[in-house]
C-alpha cells in the first residue's frame, strides 16, 4: 500500500475564512445586536408569578430549555 498525499494545492476554502466561518461571524454579530437593542423589561407569567426581566434574559432561557429538551430526546442510548 501506498501512503495517499492529504495535502491541498489548491487554496480552496482552506483559508482563515470559509463560508462557514464567515456565516458563525455574522450569526453571532447579528445576536450580540440583537441582544443590545432587546434591553427593555418585560413582563412573563410563570404559571402564577408575573416576573419582570429583559427580554434577552428571557429569549436565553427559552433556547437553553429548547437545547436541554432536544439534548434530551436526540441523545444516544447505549446497545
Amino acid at each position: 500500500m501506498s501512503p495517499k498525499d492529504v495535502s491541498s494545492s489548491g487554496r480552496g476554502s482552506s483559508g482563515a475564512f470559509t463560508p462557514a466561518r464567515i456565516l458563525v461571524l455574522v450569526i453571532a454579530v447579528l445576536s450580540i445586536v440583537f441582544i443590545a437593542e432587546n434591553t427593555h423589561e418585560v413582563e412573563a407569567r410563570l404559571i402564577i408569578p408575573l416576573v419582570t426581566a429583559p427580554l434577552y434574559v428571557w429569549l436565553i432561557v427559552m433556547f437553553v430549555a429548547g437545547m436541554g429538551c432536544g439534548a434530551y430526546v436526540f441523545r444516544r442510548r447505549a446497545k
